[in-house]
């Protein structure tokens, strides 16, 4: 096992293809693009919030689970980020 961590952007990255995967897709796509254009339906973004909890060992608030800071890789990191400030403070 390496013990070199992996970025939050990698992990969330992993966590969104393992979910395309899942419904037979394997396309590429780019950390700022719109993950319901790659093809993840609202169920999958439940099932999202589920997987970045679980990866980031993070807590997001109900408040937080919007359409906008799911909308990319990019969204959820800025998110992941912010709210790991937040509990550090």
């Amino acid at each position: 096992m390496s013990t070199i961590q992996t970025l939050p952007e990698e992990r969330i990255t992993v966590a969104v293809r393992r979910l395309l995967a899942d419904r037979g897709i394997t396309r590429a796509f780019a950390a700022q693009e719109d993950l319901r254009e790659v093809g993840l339906t609202s169920l999958d973004m439940v099932n999202l919030v589920l997987a970045v909890e679980a990866e980031l060992a993070v807590s997001i608030p109900e408040a937080e689970i919007t359409p906008a800071n799911f909308r990319s890789v990019a969204t959820i990191e800025a998110l992941v980020t912010s709210l790991r400030h937040k509990s550090a403070a």
